[in-house]
């Protein structure tokens, strides 16, 4: 079984949203992305935010998650932080645009998400049997 559970990052991810905002992430969908993000970061060579010796970057991110080292924003919170350091937001504005309109989900993201889900109930049904 994983831990955390997608259900337990979900919820850490969640845990500042007041009452009657929207969740962060809706999905294990976005968690898979955002995990995804950050360990691809770590593999270029950026420092993991917790002890990640004999670990893969994959089970850095999810530690990093659920301990809030790092956490997930929208496009509206970047550009507020951004105008807090004073960069130039219409820049990155247009960037984003940009990296939008070339962003496309294809059939083999959808699957993949599928693939964690099964992956979670094996592991699940593996555990019970223990």
């Amino acid at each position: 079984m994983l831990h955390p559970s997608y259900t337990e990052l979900m919820n850490v991810v969640n845990s500042e949203v007041e009452a009657g905002e929207q969740p962060v992430v809706n999905s294990r969908y976005s968690i898979v992305m955002a995990t995804s993000k950050r360990a691809k970061s770590i593999i270029a060579g950026e420092r993991p935010l917790v002890d990640g010796r004999g670990k893969k970057p994959l089970s850095i991110a999810v530690e990093e998650l659920y301990k809030q080292k790092v956490r997930i924003v929208n496009e509206d919170e970047k550009m507020l932080e951004a105008e807090d350091r004073g960069e130039d937001v219409e820049g990155l504005l247009e960037q984003s645009q940009e990296m939008a309109g070339t962003e496309t989900v294809d059939e083999e993201d959808v699957l993949t998400e599928e693939a964690a889900e099964e992956q979670e109930v094996i592991e699940e049904q593996e555990a019970s049997k223990e």
